[in-house]
């Protein structure tokens, strides 16, 4: 049996439309994931979205809408943009779903059970917007101006409240995060450290000033605590409280794959809940940047400036903004977009690189073997040279960093073994052997057609909708399109069996630089 594999992204909180930053997080671990099914692991991707809190029904009271209406609508929103980004999740749970408010209550009563709940009075400081409390050392601002750390408003809140005994676990809390992968990058991890060696105070867990919530079992007028019911949809999305099944082979979770701001709720609340209820850590939290203006200011909502993925997956490409994302933004960094921006990296390194090495090749063989694929007359150093390093790649280099989740160091890797591709090419230039040498043109072509494969395979995690175009029209079997699988003996077999290519159309058409900003 395969070994499991289990990814989830942040539970989207949907009180607006998705904005650059969801497709992000969702693309990066789509491409994750599909890395993982391609090495042969038997994976499980989850996402969906967080609907209860306060925010979200003072939003829907805004809008004059019902607040599960509304949610439902905007939940919508959030798996169309999945849908329309090729990102093939497992499962998509919404917190409002009844499957997970029975997952919820047992991890309450879990932590119950551990004795780690109790009845008392929040009075503090609370951000609706980040669904956050926060100590008044941590506050930005004096009086009425006061802001949290991530720069929204803050209210005084006075309620009776369960709170979870998180000052239980903080030397624990500081062992975990110590320990070398499990909170990465290091930044998040120093940032969680220093937070965790000051005074680590228990943590409120339940409101009563509003209603829209998981409802606690046994206490009357109270609803959990947003984040409660949101991190447990991690466990919802394997079955919890079933102890069999899919949670017994998928958890613990080997990746949770969040924003860097909401660091904290994951590598301190989230694993104390966990503790406490007895159940196994994530094996790894990690904390990427955010995708930022041009100007390099926060791109959201409330900002004004949030650009909306679909437009530009709509104008771009969506293989086009995935690449973008994955390659122009050093993964667990902040990096900038533009619109500018996206087609310079696609023309330059898609349609340039890649797409004209495939073109050209391919319009050789069509051109002077009428698309039949050329056989291999054995091959010369520089063959078995081009041949090693693409295959090293694929095999080495591009696996290596994916697994430390270096996703933009892993498409170095990937545009170093193009570039070796095209100056293969420039040098044997089999376009002048068809007058003067087929044989040696045949070898050269072969060589070039599998190294082509071979990097359509090693791209299809970013761009599957273009990898998997062109490992279609070049005959590729399926069961040959995995890490492992296309290093082995498919070229001579899809020769033999008289495979011939059609006529080619470009891969990557070049796209024009645009007037304006897709809104």
């Amino acid at each position: 049996m395969a070994e499991p594999y289990y990814i989830t992204t942040a539970i989207a909180y949907p009180n607006g439309r998705p904005h650059i930053g969801h497709a992000y997080e969702a693309i990066a671990a789509d491409a994750i994931a599909r890395f993982q099914r391609m090495m042969g692991r038997d994976v499980r991707l989850v996402t969906g979205t967080d609907e209860h809190g306060l925010k979200m029904a003072q939003t829907a009271r805004g809008a004059g809408r019902d607040t599960l209406e509304f949610a439902t609508e905007m939940s919508t929103y959030f798996r169309d943009m999945c849908d329309k980004l090729d990102v093939k999740y497992d499962a998509f749970h919404r917190t409002t779903e009844t499957q997970h408010k029975a997952a919820s209550s047992a991890l309450w009563q879990a932590m119950a059970a551990s004795d780690d709940l109790y009845l008392s009075r929040y009075e503090g400081w609370y951000s609706v917007r980040d669904e956050a409390f926060y100590d008044a050392s941590e506050l930005i601002g004096e009086g009425e101006a006061r802001l949290s750390p991530q720069g929204t408003p803050v209210e005084w809140t006075v309620e009776e409240s369960w709170f979870f005994r998180l000052s239980k676990y903080r030397d624990w809390l500081i062992e975990l995060n110590e320990k070398p992968g499990f909170l990465e990058p290091e930044s998040r991890r120093n940032e969680v450290l220093g937070f965790l060696k000051g005074e680590l105070r228990d943590l409120s867990v339940s409101r009563t000033s509003f209603d829209w919530g998981v409802p606690v079992p046994g206490s009357d007028g109270h609803v959990m605590y947003v984040w409660v019911d949101a991190l447990c949809t991690y466990l919802t999305g394997v079955g919890y409280p079933a102890a069999e099944g899919d949670f017994a082979r998928f958890w613990p979770a080997d990746l949770h794959l969040i924003g860097k701001d909401i660091v904290r709720f994951h590598a301190v609340y989230w694993p104390a809940m966990l503790k406490s209820a007895g159940l196994a850590m994530p094996r790894k939290i990690f904390g990427h940047g955010f995708v930022l203006a041009r100007d390099g200011t926060k791109m959201g909502k409330s900002a004004g400036n949030a650009a909306d993925p679909l437009a530009l997956a709509e104008v771009y490409g969506v293989d086009a903004l995935r690449y973008f994302l994955l390659r122009e933004v050093s993964f667990g960094q902040d990096g900038t977009y533009s619109a500018e921006a996206i087609v310079t990296r696609y023309n330059a390194e898609l349609a340039n690189s890649f797409g004209n090495l495939a073109q050209r090749v391919l319009s050789l063989i069509f051109k002077n073997l009428g698309g039949k694929l050329p056989p291999i007359h054995g091959h010369k150093a520089e063959d078995e040279q081009l041949l090693a390093t693409v295959g090293a790649m694929v095999a080495e280099k591009l696996p290596a960093s994916i697994g430390d989740l270096a996703l933009h160091q892993a498409l170095e890797h990937w545009m170093q073994a193009v570039f070796a591709c095209n100056a293969y090419v420039d040098t044997q230039a089999p376009w002048a052997l068809s007058k003067t040498d087929v044989a040696r043109m045949e070898t050269v072509l072969a060589t070039l057609y599998i190294c082509i494969a071979q990097l359509a395979v090693a791209i299809a995690p970013v761009i599957p909708g273009s990898a998997a175009r062109l490992l279609n029209a070049m005959g590729v079997p399926e069961d040959r399109r995995g890490f492992t699988a296309i290093g082995g003996h498919w070229y001579s077999p899809l020769a033999e069996s008289q495979y011939r290519l059609t006529a080619p159309t470009p891969l990557f058409p070049r796209l024009d630089m645009p007037v304006a900003e897709p809104v």
